[in-house]
């Protein structure tokens, strides 16, 4: 059996274009246009609506950041060709197409130790290793890069999630903080890309506008 859009973003409490964001970075198998809607497996729905709330008090930090991302966009820019994310991309691409440059304040982002992506409210990457960064000019208005960015681990099975985690230097707690978060709900609200999110007070339902 399957879902339209409307149907199934109604059963994950988002709206039909949230989660034809999630479609279109090709995490959920099985969906398919049929005439002028996409339809989706009833059972990779139910799958979407078991995934757990992330258990961010185990991060040990009181804050972290979430990037909010959309699915992958070809740009023109001399260091990369593609913007968010995609399941296609390869671990490189990826890497390019998440690292920046973001409106943010990069001190609050490294101090929590970690850079969960989101798209519609579900973890597909996360982000470590952002302890420097450099800003895109001067100004009251600056964009940031965190120049030592990794990719922990991504996704690339929403409804069973099959994490390929990278492989981390020596010494980081990459595989724990991608075991911990990829797969999960992670809720946020942000006017632009970057959101702030208490480890002490989540949500489990995917919040509208990512």
């Amino acid at each position: 059996m399957f879902l339209t859009t409307a149907q199934a973003g109604k059963a994950l409490g988002c709206s039909g274009p949230t989660l034809r964001k999630l479609l279109a970075a090709g995490v959920v198998p099985g969906a398919f246009p049929a005439g002028r809607m996409t339809v989706i497996p009833t059972d990779a729905v139910e799958q979407l609506r078991s995934r757990e709330r992330a258990d961010l008090g185990a991060l040990r930090r009181p804050e972290i950041a979430v990037l909010r991302v959309g699915s992958g966009e070809r740009v023109e820019e001399p260091d990369r060709a593609w913007i968010g994310f995609h399941v296609d991309r390869s671990e490189h691409e990826l890497l390019a197409a998440l690292s920046g440059w973001w409106r943010c304040d990069p001190a609050r982002v490294a101090a929590g130790g970690v850079l969960p992506v989101t798209i519609a409210g579900f973890v597909v990457a996360v982000l470590s290793g952002l302890d420097e960064w450099v800003a895109d000019g001067t100004g009251t208005s600056l964009r940031y890069r965190f120049t030592g960015a990794r990719l922990a681990g991504y996704l690339t099975d929403l409804t069973a999630p099959v994490n390929r985690i990278t492989t981390a230097p020596a010494g980081t707690d990459d595989r724990r903080l991608a075991d911990l978060l990829l797969g999960t709900r992670l809720a946020s609200q942000s006017s632009g890309p970057i959101a702030y999110v208490s480890t002490r007070t989540t949500t489990d339902q995917p919040t509208e506008g990512e």
